[in-house]
């Protein structure tokens, strides 16, 4: 069985541009992979949302709305995004891909930073950030996870998912706390509203992190995190991490502020508090190693150089100039083993190389036992197993001294008869002992390493070894049809005689079904029992397909897709019902109309005043003539009648304030002048009576 990684989308183009070449992570969003642009013919990072969420439009909002925000930021520490659509189920975002790693990954491997090294990563992290605030943007989830550390040292701030303007609603909607726990500032957990001294809070406890190698809250639930983030300060890295410089401690506490108001402005302005500490750090203070964190030579020497420079370096000792933060590699990199005949691509047989496969050379003098510099991984049995015949049956003797009275090995004396008799029924034994070690595993031998080679290639190889060949078939994304995937026994493990090997079909393919006039849950079960994940679903009006049914899917029927991948449906809503008016109309006709037409009835609880009698129709929503669909919902609003004010007695007031004070109680008014006069005389209605709120009154002035 193909043991290499069954993903849907490796080796496959997306929206005729984008060639998947590899997985480099699953998020709980989106998945990203190295990919291709094969018409600019550059290396991206592919960003695609999970199906199963594609079909959520709050999602589909928040992704593509990470476009839109990298977008508008051209900066050189912003992962640049170039490019968003979908295909199929597919919604995807085409990134700029670092080669490199994440802070989160640095932190891990380091433990706490040098000082020197922390602003190696926080200057350019807000100077990305500035550019944000600068644009009115508010990144809303600054963490290790998402500050990137390139192999070229450049720094580069990504994932701006849950980005939302300054000037815009900042709070959830949803109720839900968006963010990470350990990152969030008070003002995001208690009143659900961002502003760019949110992100800078987070800075100040990705400082902290950097300084002291832990998050500044304990471990705990996620409540308790919460509390702590709400009661209590972020604590003084020194605490942690003695002989910190007091201004370290002093840029945690200005930045973590619980008060927002006690922060800096935005990251620019936080960027230059930070280049003003930095300068007045010795070079012995920007040196300095926390306890416990792994040094340099621990990881070897490669590093990587972070090449952000100081920002200004005025005030800094001499000798402190011309210092470079170096931030080492991790030292576990292995040369790859060369994949063909005794290797396998992923995980399969053939991984658990020897000793003499890889190469390694055991050091003068090494045995079983041997400690010495190059003996690691050397055990007694990997040396017995290239040591030689006579290592391995002899070595006991090599060891001995020679017996009393001759060689070492060699003949004893006594009586000639006794010695025949007694060298006759050695020989026999051995005779006996030999044929039956030849019947049973005299016979065996190891399997030869046949993996990616031809079928008949492979077949050959076996059969010139003794072995009998049986051939079974599986699908595999990695090797090619009509080679070999695995083998059973392994290469290299001994066979009685008989292997199996397993030759690739290639990647499993399956078609697209044609699910044209099929119910939706018909086809999305159908589609999964093909192997195939129903994507996003789109509707639209047909009069000849039944509402609830598919007109069809993208890509076409027929198409030939690997197991696994989304197909996007186009379902009908059914021949268009224009809405009728039924504003004015009785409650019980409005719904007898609606019903007729296929259509679902609301009443709103809340009636309202209205031309219309008490009891009619007021309102609708959709308006008359709205197009919609069989089972869509009208909602109506009843009428409480006309509202009736009490007219005010106006006569005998100017004309001015007549008409104010008309106007004021809800009336529009309509003055009639006898000559040059501005005193009322006479008013309809007159004052005391009831009229209709909105109604007109005449005032007659003299």
């Amino acid at each position: 069985m193909d043991r290499t990684l069954h993903d849907p989308l490796v080796g496959q183009v997306l929206d005729g541009r984008y060639r998947v070449e590899a997985r480099i992570a699953v998020g709980g969003m989106a998945t990203v992979y190295r990919a291709v642009d094969t018409r600019l013919d550059r290396v991206l990072a592919l960003k695609v949302m999970h199906p199963s969420l594609a079909v959520d439009e709050l999602f589909v909002d928040r992704f593509i709305r990470e476009a839109k925000s990298a977008a508008r930021l051209a900066h050189p520490n912003v992962v640049a995004v170039f490019d968003q659509g979908t295909d199929g189920g597919y919604v995807y975002l085409a990134m700029e891909y670092v080669a490199g790693r994440t802070l989160r990954d640095l932190l891990r491997e380091r433990g706490a930073l040098r000082p020197r090294a922390a602003f190696d990563v926080l200057e350019p992290m807000l100077s990305a950030l500035g550019a944000a605030h600068h644009a009115g943007l508010v990144h809303r989830d600054m963490k290790p996870e998402n500050v990137l550390i390139g192999d070229d040292g450049s720094v580069k701030v990504a994932d701006f998912g849950l980005v939302r303007t300054v000037d815009g609603q900042t709070s959830s909607s949803t109720g839900q706390l968006m963010g990470t726990i350990s990152y969030l500032a008070p003002e995001q957990i208690e009143d659900g509203v961002s502003d760019p001294r949110s992100d800078l809070y987070a800075c100040g406890v990705l400082l902290y992190e950097m300084l002291t190698g832990a998050k500044p809250h304990s471990p705990g639930t996620p409540a308790a995190v919460l509390y702590q983030h709400l009661h209590e300060g972020i604590p003084a890295p020194s605490g942690l991490v003695p002989g910190l410089a007091p201004q370290l401690d002093e840029l945690v506490a200005r930045t973590t502020a619980r008060a927002p108001a006690d922060r800096p402005d935005d990251a620019l302005a936080l960027l230059a508090e930070v280049r003003t500490a930095r300068a007045a750090l010795t070079g012995e203070q920007l040196e300095a190693l926390p306890p416990g964190a792994r040094t340099d030579a621990e990881h070897g020497d490669r590093t990587l150089s972070l090449g952000c420079g100081n920002g200004g370096g005025d005030g800094r000792s001499a000798g402190d100039a011309e210092a470079t933060s170096v931030l080492p590699y991790d030292t576990a990199v292995t040369e790859p083993v060369p994949y063909g005949p005794g290797t396998r691509r992923e995980g399969g047989a053939g991984t658990d190389h020897t000793t003499a496969e890889l190469g390694v050379v055991a050091p003068d003098g090494a045995g079983p036992g041997a400690a010495g510099p190059g003996a690691v991984g050397l055990g007694a049995v990997g040396l017995a197993d290239f040591a030689g015949d006579d290592t391995a049956e002899h070595g006991a003797d090599a060891a001995g001294t020679a017996p009393p009275g001759g060689h070492a090995g060699g003949p004893g004396r006594g009586p000639w008869r006794p010695s025949l008799l007694v060298l006759t029924g050695v020989l026999l034994v051995l005779l006996l002992g030999g044929g039956a070690w030849y019947l049973t595993s005299g016979q065996s031998v190891k399997t030869p390493a046949v993996l990616d080679m031809t079928e008949a290639e492979a077949r050959e190889t076996l059969e010139e070894a003794g072995l009998d060949v049986d051939v079974e078939r599986d699908h595999s994304l990695r090797v090619q049809r009509g080679r070999v995937i695995e083998t059973s026994p392994a290469p290299g493990e001994t066979s009685d005689g008989d292997v199996t090997i397993v030759v690739s079909r290639g990647p499993e393919i399956v078609k697209v079904p044609d699910l044209a006039g099929m119910p939706l849950d018909e086809a999305r079960a159908k589609l999964k029992g093909v192997g195939l994940d129903p994507g996003i679903v789109t509707r639209e009006f047909d009069a000849e397909t039944a509402r609830g049914s598919v007109l069809r899917t993208k890509p076409d029927a027929g198409t030939e897709k690997r197991p696994g991948s989304a197909v996007a449906l186009t379902v009908s809503k059914g021949e268009v019902i224009p809405a009728p008016d039924l504003v004015g109309d009785d409650e019980d006709d409005a719904r007898d109309a609606l019903e007729e037409l296929g259509l679902k009835v609301r009443v709103a609880q809340q009636r309202v005043f209205s031309d219309e009698d008490e009891g009619k129709v007021a309102e609708q929503s959709p308006s008359e003539d709205a197009p919609l669909a069989e089972g869509d919902t009208v909602t109506l609003t009843l009428s409480k009648g006309q509202d009736m004010v009490s007219v005010p007695d106006v006569g005998g007031q100017d004309a001015d304030e007549a008409r104010e004070a008309l106007e004021d109680a809800g009336f529009s008014v309509k003055v009639r002048k006898l000559f040059f006069a501005d005193r009322v005389f006479n008013q309809s209605p007159e004052g005391g009576d009831e009229a209709p709120r909105g109604s007109e009154v005449t005032i007659w002035v003299r």
